[in-house]
């Protein structure tokens, strides 16, 4: 049986004062989980569809899929 665990999660953002401003809300808390984790994290937009990611404290824009496996192996 799976049962959920959380809901409504409130996840760290990002202090980092340089990033683009077009990164909105999810973008920053991608960013602020894998600073304060060993998470990482892929966010997708929903107006564009692009992929991106982080991994502790870096975000990589515009992904394709290999891109992202390779990342995701690494």
């Amino acid at each position: 049986r799976e049962k959920m665990i959380a809901a409504r999660c409130t996840l760290p953002l990002t202090d980092t004062p340089d990033l683009p401003a077009d990164l909105g809300m999810r973008h920053r808390a991608a960013i602020g989980v894998t600073e304060t984790t060993d998470a990482d994290a892929i966010v997708v937009s929903e107006e564009t569809g692009a992929i991106s990611a982080a991994r502790n404290g870096k975000f990589m824009l515009n992904l394709d899929a290999q891109k992202l496996e390779a990342i995701l192996s690494e």
